[in-house]
Protein backbone atom coordinates (compact mmCIF):
# COMPACT_ATOMS: atom_id res chain seq x y z
CA UNK A 1 0.00 0.00 0.00
CA UNK A 2 2.75 2.40 0.82
CA UNK A 3 4.24 2.15 -2.93
CA UNK A 4 0.83 3.22 -4.15
CA UNK A 5 0.36 6.52 -1.33
CA UNK A 6 4.36 7.78 -2.33
CA UNK A 7 3.18 7.99 -5.58
CA UNK A 8 -0.35 9.67 -4.68
CA UNK A 9 1.61 12.39 -2.38
CA UNK A 10 4.62 13.22 -4.31
CA UNK A 11 2.40 14.47 -7.37
CA UNK A 12 0.07 16.32 -4.74
CA UNK A 13 3.89 17.61 -3.38
CA UNK A 14 4.95 18.76 -6.57
CA UNK A 15 1.75 20.39 -7.39
CA UNK A 16 1.59 22.35 -4.04
CA UNK A 17 5.45 22.92 -3.77
CA UNK A 18 5.62 26.35 -5.50
CA UNK A 19 2.25 27.71 -5.13
CA UNK A 20 1.71 27.87 -1.09
CA UNK A 21 3.02 30.64 0.60
CA UNK A 22 4.93 28.99 3.31
CA UNK A 23 5.81 31.86 5.84
CA UNK A 24 3.43 35.40 7.17
CA UNK A 25 6.71 36.59 9.07
CA UNK A 26 7.76 40.22 8.15
CA UNK A 27 11.08 39.49 9.13
CA UNK A 28 11.00 37.19 5.31
CA UNK A 29 10.96 40.62 4.34
CA UNK A 30 15.46 40.33 4.75
CA UNK A 31 17.42 38.03 2.28
CA UNK A 32 16.27 34.97 0.81
CA UNK A 33 13.40 34.66 3.59
CA UNK A 34 12.45 32.80 6.53
CA UNK A 35 14.80 29.53 7.01
CA UNK A 36 12.99 26.92 7.32
CA UNK A 37 13.21 24.39 9.73
CA UNK A 38 14.83 21.15 8.22
CA UNK A 39 14.00 18.35 10.41
CA UNK A 40 10.80 16.38 11.29
CA UNK A 41 8.27 16.72 13.41
CA UNK A 42 9.62 14.26 15.72
CA UNK A 43 12.96 16.79 15.60
CA UNK A 44 11.08 19.74 15.78
CA UNK A 45 8.68 18.61 18.79
CA UNK A 46 12.00 17.79 20.70
CA UNK A 47 13.03 21.18 20.27
CA UNK A 48 14.61 20.67 17.21
CA UNK A 49 17.07 17.89 18.47
CA UNK A 50 17.70 15.51 14.91
CA UNK A 51 21.02 13.60 16.84
CA UNK A 52 18.84 10.60 17.55
CA UNK A 53 18.47 8.10 15.05
CA UNK A 54 16.63 4.68 14.86
CA UNK A 55 15.34 1.97 12.00
CA UNK A 56 11.91 3.16 12.16
CA UNK A 57 12.29 7.07 11.39
CA UNK A 58 13.56 9.48 8.98
CA UNK A 59 16.28 11.84 9.91
CA UNK A 60 16.44 14.59 7.60
CA UNK A 61 19.25 16.65 9.87
CA UNK A 62 21.82 13.81 8.91
CA UNK A 63 22.69 11.95 6.52
CA UNK A 64 24.57 8.99 8.69
CA UNK A 65 21.05 7.97 9.96
CA UNK A 66 20.17 6.76 6.22
CA UNK A 67 21.68 3.21 7.37
CA UNK A 68 21.54 1.60 10.33
CA UNK A 69 21.37 -2.35 12.06
CA UNK A 70 18.78 -4.71 10.91
CA UNK A 71 15.50 -5.86 12.64
CA UNK A 72 15.19 -8.85 14.81
CA UNK A 73 11.40 -8.76 13.49
CA UNK A 74 12.69 -9.16 10.04
CA UNK A 75 14.81 -11.79 10.88
CA UNK A 76 17.57 -9.68 10.65
CA UNK A 77 18.16 -9.48 7.23
CA UNK A 78 16.94 -5.81 6.19
CA UNK A 79 15.29 -3.08 7.75
CA UNK A 80 12.34 -1.01 6.66
CA UNK A 81 11.54 1.13 4.06
CA UNK A 82 10.52 4.88 5.64
CA UNK A 83 8.61 7.31 4.13
CA UNK A 84 7.52 10.54 5.81
CA UNK A 85 4.95 13.37 4.90
CA UNK A 86 4.42 16.73 6.98
CA UNK A 87 2.21 19.77 7.00
CA UNK A 88 1.71 22.18 9.45
CA UNK A 89 -0.32 25.25 10.58
CA UNK A 90 1.31 28.48 11.67
CA UNK A 91 -0.36 30.92 13.73
CA UNK A 92 1.38 34.77 14.58
CA UNK A 93 0.32 37.44 16.59
CA UNK A 94 2.63 40.75 15.54
CA UNK A 95 3.34 42.82 18.75
CA UNK A 96 4.33 46.23 18.03
CA UNK A 97 4.36 49.81 19.59
CA UNK A 98 2.19 51.19 16.94
CA UNK A 99 -0.40 48.07 17.18
CA UNK A 100 -1.55 44.59 17.13
CA UNK A 101 -1.87 42.12 14.19
CA UNK A 102 -3.03 38.30 13.75
CA UNK A 103 -1.61 36.28 10.83
CA UNK A 104 -1.15 32.78 9.64
CA UNK A 105 0.05 30.28 7.19
CA UNK A 106 -0.45 26.33 6.45
CA UNK A 107 2.05 24.79 4.57
CA UNK A 108 3.74 21.21 3.31
CA UNK A 109 6.56 20.44 4.73
CA UNK A 110 8.35 17.91 3.72
CA UNK A 111 8.42 14.73 1.95
CA UNK A 112 11.34 12.18 2.45
CA UNK A 113 11.91 8.39 1.72
CA UNK A 114 15.03 6.37 3.23
CA UNK A 115 15.69 2.77 2.28
CA UNK A 116 18.38 0.21 2.46
CA UNK A 117 20.82 -1.03 -0.08
CA UNK A 118 22.74 -3.34 1.72
CA UNK A 119 23.52 -4.12 5.57
CA UNK A 120 26.17 -1.35 5.33
CA UNK A 121 24.47 1.29 3.28
CA UNK A 122 21.14 3.33 3.48
CA UNK A 123 19.95 5.76 0.77
CA UNK A 124 17.75 8.70 1.23
CA UNK A 125 15.90 11.22 -0.71
CA UNK A 126 13.50 13.88 -0.35
CA UNK A 127 12.31 17.43 -0.88
CA UNK A 128 11.34 20.18 0.99
CA UNK A 129 11.06 24.28 1.54
CA UNK A 130 14.34 25.88 2.93
CA UNK A 131 13.61 29.36 3.11
CA UNK A 132 10.02 31.68 2.84
CA UNK A 133 9.16 34.98 1.51
CA UNK A 134 5.40 35.98 2.77
CA UNK A 135 4.96 39.79 3.84
CA UNK A 136 3.05 42.11 3.48
CA UNK A 137 4.18 46.07 5.27
CA UNK A 138 3.43 49.69 5.34
CA UNK A 139 5.48 52.29 6.46
CA UNK A 140 3.11 55.19 7.88
CA UNK A 141 4.47 58.79 9.24
CA UNK A 142 3.05 60.71 12.38
CA UNK A 143 -0.29 61.43 10.34
CA UNK A 144 -0.81 57.22 9.62
CA UNK A 145 -0.37 58.21 6.03
CA UNK A 146 1.04 55.38 3.70
CA UNK A 147 4.36 56.17 2.70
CA UNK A 148 5.37 52.72 1.43
CA UNK A 149 3.99 49.55 1.08
CA UNK A 150 5.84 46.52 0.89
CA UNK A 151 5.09 42.67 -0.11
CA UNK A 152 7.06 39.45 -0.95
CA UNK A 153 6.15 36.08 -1.99
CA UNK A 154 8.44 32.52 -2.94
CA UNK A 155 10.98 30.80 -1.08
CA UNK A 156 13.90 28.22 -2.11
CA UNK A 157 12.60 24.85 -2.07
CA UNK A 158 15.21 21.70 -1.47
CA UNK A 159 15.47 18.71 -3.19
CA UNK A 160 17.71 15.96 -1.67
CA UNK A 161 19.73 12.80 -2.33
CA UNK A 162 22.09 11.05 0.14
CA UNK A 163 23.28 7.95 1.15
CA UNK A 164 24.65 6.78 4.24
CA UNK A 165 27.25 4.05 5.14
CA UNK A 166 27.88 1.64 8.44
CA UNK A 167 31.66 2.03 9.24
CA UNK A 168 31.40 -0.11 12.34
CA UNK A 169 28.23 -1.05 14.26
CA UNK A 170 28.60 2.23 16.06
CA UNK A 171 29.93 4.61 13.39
CA UNK A 172 27.66 5.51 10.49
CA UNK A 173 28.76 8.74 7.44
CA UNK A 174 26.68 10.28 5.47
CA UNK A 175 26.30 12.82 2.38
CA UNK A 176 23.55 14.63 1.09
CA UNK A 177 23.41 16.58 -2.06
CA UNK A 178 21.35 19.40 -2.12
CA UNK A 179 20.01 20.70 -5.33
CA UNK A 180 18.35 24.46 -4.25
CA UNK A 181 15.69 26.09 -6.56
CA UNK A 182 12.96 28.77 -6.23
CA UNK A 183 12.06 32.22 -6.61
CA UNK A 184 11.39 35.33 -4.71
CA UNK A 185 9.49 38.45 -5.81
CA UNK A 186 9.31 41.75 -4.27
CA UNK A 187 7.10 44.55 -4.58
CA UNK A 188 7.71 47.96 -3.44
CA UNK A 189 4.74 51.08 -3.83
CA UNK A 190 6.08 54.70 -2.94
CA UNK A 191 2.82 56.94 -2.18
CA UNK A 192 2.66 60.45 -2.61
CA UNK A 193 0.34 63.36 -1.53
CA UNK A 194 -1.00 66.91 -2.79
CA UNK A 195 -0.78 69.91 -0.29
CA UNK A 196 -3.85 68.79 1.29
CA UNK A 197 -2.72 65.49 1.98
CA UNK A 198 -4.79 63.63 -0.53
CA UNK A 199 -3.09 60.82 -1.90
CA UNK A 200 -2.49 62.17 -6.01
CA UNK A 201 -3.73 59.14 -8.67
CA UNK A 202 -0.45 58.12 -9.75
CA UNK A 203 2.29 56.41 -7.56
CA UNK A 204 5.59 54.55 -8.18
CA UNK A 205 5.57 50.83 -7.74
CA UNK A 206 9.15 49.32 -7.96
CA UNK A 207 9.02 45.30 -8.85
CA UNK A 208 12.11 42.60 -8.62
CA UNK A 209 12.15 38.92 -9.29
CA UNK A 210 14.90 36.60 -8.68
CA UNK A 211 14.84 33.04 -10.46
CA UNK A 212 17.43 30.81 -7.75
CA UNK A 213 19.49 27.71 -8.65
CA UNK A 214 22.26 26.12 -7.23
CA UNK A 215 23.69 23.26 -5.24
CA UNK A 216 24.91 22.56 -1.57
CA UNK A 217 26.17 19.30 0.14
CA UNK A 218 25.47 18.34 3.88
CA UNK A 219 27.96 15.37 5.83
CA UNK A 220 27.54 13.87 8.67
CA UNK A 221 28.25 10.98 11.45
CA UNK A 222 26.84 9.34 13.47
CA UNK A 223 28.39 7.26 16.69
CA UNK A 224 26.14 4.99 19.21
CA UNK A 225 27.59 2.52 21.84
CA UNK A 226 26.20 0.94 25.23
CA UNK A 227 27.39 2.55 28.14
CA UNK A 228 26.45 -0.28 30.38
CA UNK A 229 23.54 -2.48 30.43
CA UNK A 230 20.72 -0.33 30.16
CA UNK A 231 21.89 2.94 28.87
CA UNK A 232 23.04 4.22 24.83
CA UNK A 233 24.81 6.52 24.09
CA UNK A 234 23.85 8.78 21.17
CA UNK A 235 26.00 11.50 19.34
CA UNK A 236 25.76 13.10 15.80
CA UNK A 237 27.86 15.85 14.02
CA UNK A 238 27.00 17.59 10.56
CA UNK A 239 28.58 19.89 8.42
CA UNK A 240 27.54 22.19 5.20
CA UNK A 241 30.39 23.92 3.39
CA UNK A 242 30.05 27.29 1.86
CA UNK A 243 28.21 27.85 -1.31
CA UNK A 244 27.13 30.01 -3.67
CA UNK A 245 23.27 30.50 -5.32
CA UNK A 246 23.20 31.71 -8.74
CA UNK A 247 20.21 34.21 -9.00
CA UNK A 248 18.65 35.75 -12.28
CA UNK A 249 17.24 38.87 -11.41
CA UNK A 250 14.76 41.07 -13.14
CA UNK A 251 13.28 44.56 -11.98
CA UNK A 252 10.60 46.47 -13.52
CA UNK A 253 9.66 50.27 -12.79
CA UNK A 254 6.00 51.77 -13.01
CA UNK A 255 3.38 54.12 -12.78
CA UNK A 256 0.07 52.54 -11.63
CA UNK A 257 -3.02 53.84 -10.40
CA UNK A 258 -4.81 51.90 -7.14
CA UNK A 259 -8.58 50.94 -6.89
CA UNK A 260 -9.38 52.22 -4.16
CA UNK A 261 -12.08 49.83 -3.59
CA UNK A 262 -10.51 46.23 -3.81
CA UNK A 263 -6.67 47.15 -4.24
CA UNK A 264 -6.53 46.38 -7.92
CA UNK A 265 -3.04 47.41 -9.29
CA UNK A 266 -3.41 49.37 -12.67
CA UNK A 267 0.03 50.17 -15.10
CA UNK A 268 -0.34 53.32 -16.45
CA UNK A 269 3.54 52.60 -18.23
CA UNK A 270 6.46 50.60 -16.95
CA UNK A 271 9.89 50.46 -18.08
CA UNK A 272 12.25 47.32 -17.82
CA UNK A 273 15.71 48.48 -15.43
CA UNK A 274 18.78 48.09 -17.53
CA UNK A 275 20.27 45.28 -14.74
CA UNK A 276 23.40 43.94 -17.25
CA UNK A 277 24.63 47.70 -17.56
CA UNK A 278 24.81 47.70 -13.72
CA UNK A 279 26.20 44.23 -13.46
CA UNK A 280 23.41 42.78 -11.18
CA UNK A 281 21.23 40.53 -14.00
CA UNK A 282 23.06 37.63 -12.59
CA UNK A 283 24.11 37.62 -9.57
CA UNK A 284 25.81 35.02 -6.83
CA UNK A 285 24.69 34.75 -3.17
CA UNK A 286 26.63 33.01 -0.45
CA UNK A 287 25.01 30.52 1.51
CA UNK A 288 27.47 30.63 4.69
CA UNK A 289 29.23 26.90 6.43
CA UNK A 290 26.92 25.59 9.27
CA UNK A 291 27.77 22.60 11.72
CA UNK A 292 26.36 20.93 14.46
CA UNK A 293 27.11 19.07 17.31
CA UNK A 294 25.21 17.42 19.79
CA UNK A 295 24.99 13.64 22.31
CA UNK A 296 22.04 12.16 24.52
CA UNK A 297 21.76 9.13 26.32
CA UNK A 298 18.71 7.11 27.11
CA UNK A 299 17.16 3.61 27.15
CA UNK A 300 16.38 2.02 24.25
CA UNK A 301 12.64 2.23 23.23
CA UNK A 302 11.89 3.67 26.69
CA UNK A 303 13.43 7.61 27.03
CA UNK A 304 15.78 9.89 25.33
CA UNK A 305 17.28 13.35 26.67
CA UNK A 306 20.04 14.86 24.47
CA UNK A 307 21.36 18.18 23.37
CA UNK A 308 22.40 20.15 20.69
CA UNK A 309 24.44 23.19 19.45
CA UNK A 310 24.33 24.69 15.96
CA UNK A 311 26.68 27.22 14.55
CA UNK A 312 26.18 28.95 10.96
CA UNK A 313 28.52 31.56 9.66
CA UNK A 314 25.58 34.28 8.86
CA UNK A 315 28.21 36.67 8.52
CA UNK A 316 29.21 35.95 5.25
CA UNK A 317 25.66 36.05 3.95
CA UNK A 318 25.39 38.69 0.83
CA UNK A 319 22.87 38.91 -2.08
CA UNK A 320 24.39 42.03 -4.49
CA UNK A 321 20.43 42.67 -5.60
CA UNK A 322 19.17 43.92 -2.05
CA UNK A 323 20.63 46.58 0.06
CA UNK A 324 18.94 47.50 3.03
CA UNK A 325 21.07 49.53 5.07
CA UNK A 326 19.77 49.57 8.76
CA UNK A 327 19.87 45.55 8.35
CA UNK A 328 23.20 43.63 8.39
CA UNK A 329 23.72 39.57 9.01
CA UNK A 330 25.69 38.42 12.19
CA UNK A 331 26.91 34.44 13.16
CA UNK A 332 23.68 32.63 13.86
CA UNK A 333 23.74 29.86 16.62
CA UNK A 334 20.68 27.98 17.99
CA UNK A 335 20.76 25.15 21.60
CA UNK A 336 18.15 22.58 21.82
CA UNK A 337 17.23 20.49 24.43
CA UNK A 338 14.62 17.44 24.52
CA UNK A 339 14.12 13.82 24.39
CA UNK A 340 11.05 11.33 24.52
CA UNK A 341 9.51 8.86 26.91
CA UNK A 342 7.67 5.86 26.09
CA UNK A 343 5.99 4.35 28.63
CA UNK A 344 6.03 0.64 26.95
CA UNK A 345 6.69 -0.19 23.24
CA UNK A 346 5.02 -3.48 23.37
CA UNK A 347 2.67 -3.03 25.41
CA UNK A 348 -1.05 -4.74 24.66
CA UNK A 349 -3.16 -3.62 27.52
CA UNK A 350 -2.93 0.10 26.65
CA UNK A 351 -2.91 2.21 23.12
CA UNK A 352 -1.10 4.99 25.15
CA UNK A 353 1.72 3.06 26.76
CA UNK A 354 3.01 2.29 23.29
CA UNK A 355 2.90 6.17 22.39
CA UNK A 356 5.69 7.96 22.10
CA UNK A 357 5.94 11.11 24.31
CA UNK A 358 8.53 13.94 23.62
CA UNK A 359 9.37 17.86 24.41
CA UNK A 360 11.89 20.14 24.39
CA UNK A 361 13.10 23.80 24.17
CA UNK A 362 15.51 25.72 21.66
CA UNK A 363 17.04 29.26 21.76
CA UNK A 364 18.54 30.54 19.11
CA UNK A 365 20.75 33.78 17.17
CA UNK A 366 19.02 33.89 13.62
CA UNK A 367 22.05 35.77 12.91
CA UNK A 368 20.20 38.85 11.40
CA UNK A 369 20.25 42.52 13.15
CA UNK A 370 18.15 45.11 12.17
CA UNK A 371 18.41 48.91 13.67
CA UNK A 372 20.94 47.33 16.22
CA UNK A 373 18.87 44.80 17.63
CA UNK A 374 19.67 40.98 17.44
CA UNK A 375 16.61 39.01 16.33
CA UNK A 376 16.48 35.99 18.46
CA UNK A 377 14.26 33.13 19.18
CA UNK A 378 13.11 31.03 21.64
CA UNK A 379 10.49 28.33 21.79
CA UNK A 380 8.89 25.43 24.08
CA UNK A 381 7.67 22.54 21.80
CA UNK A 382 5.28 19.27 22.98
CA UNK A 383 4.70 15.80 20.78
CA UNK A 384 3.29 12.78 20.61
CA UNK A 385 4.09 9.42 18.25
CA UNK A 386 0.79 7.52 17.88
CA UNK A 387 0.98 3.95 16.30
CA UNK A 388 -1.02 3.36 13.20
CA UNK A 389 -1.14 0.11 11.20
CA UNK A 390 2.15 -2.25 11.17
CA UNK A 391 5.89 -1.96 11.01
CA UNK A 392 5.95 0.54 13.51
CA UNK A 393 4.24 2.99 11.05
CA UNK A 394 2.98 5.96 13.24
CA UNK A 395 1.30 9.47 13.03
CA UNK A 396 3.19 12.45 14.93
CA UNK A 397 1.31 15.47 16.48
CA UNK A 398 3.52 18.73 17.71
CA UNK A 399 2.88 21.79 19.15
CA UNK A 400 5.29 24.55 19.80
CA UNK A 401 4.62 27.88 21.46
CA UNK A 402 7.38 30.91 21.51
CA UNK A 403 8.48 34.19 20.96
CA UNK A 404 10.71 35.75 18.05
CA UNK A 405 12.31 39.21 17.94
CA UNK A 406 11.66 42.43 19.63
CA UNK A 407 9.51 45.69 19.90
CA UNK A 408 12.84 47.85 20.76
CA UNK A 409 13.93 49.83 17.88
CA UNK A 410 10.40 50.10 16.48
CA UNK A 411 10.91 46.71 15.51
CA UNK A 412 8.18 43.22 15.34
CA UNK A 413 7.47 40.95 17.92
CA UNK A 414 6.20 37.81 16.43
CA UNK A 415 4.46 35.75 19.29
CA UNK A 416 4.11 32.21 17.80
CA UNK A 417 2.31 28.61 17.98
CA UNK A 418 2.66 26.33 15.27
CA UNK A 419 0.84 22.64 14.95
CA UNK A 420 2.68 19.92 12.66
CA UNK A 421 0.98 16.68 11.63
CA UNK A 422 3.35 14.27 10.23
CA UNK A 423 2.74 10.48 8.85
CA UNK A 424 5.69 8.57 9.57
CA UNK A 425 4.87 5.06 7.43
CA UNK A 426 7.15 1.89 7.01
CA UNK A 427 7.11 -1.22 5.05
CA UNK A 428 9.12 -4.31 4.10
CA UNK A 429 9.85 -4.21 0.34
CA UNK A 430 12.53 -6.70 0.14
CA UNK A 431 12.21 -10.22 1.54
CA UNK A 432 14.57 -13.33 0.50
CA UNK A 433 12.66 -16.03 -0.72
CA UNK A 434 13.59 -19.06 0.75
CA UNK A 435 13.60 -22.93 -0.52
CA UNK A 436 13.12 -26.33 1.15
Amino acid sequence: MIKKLVIVLVAFFALQMNAQEGTASPYSFYGIGSLKFKGTVENRSMGGLSIYSDSIHVNLRNPAAYVGPNLKIFNNENRPIKFSIAASHNSINLKADSGREKTSATTIDYMALAMPLSDKLGFGMGIMPYTSVGYKLEDTNSSDQILNRYRGEGGLNKAFIGLGYRITDKLSAGIDVNYNFGNIQNTAIEFLYDDDGNVIQYQSREQNRSDLSGVNINFGLTYKTMINEKLELQSGFTFSPQSEIQSINERTFATIVINQTNGQELVANSIEADLDALGLERTDLTLPYRMSIGAGIGAPRKWFLGAEYTYQNTSEFSNPIVSIDNAKYVNASNISIGGFFVPDYDSFASYWKRATYRAGIHFESTGLEINNEKINEFGISFGVGLPVGKWFSNANLGLEVGRKGTTNQNLIQENFVNFQLSLSLNDRWFQKRKYN
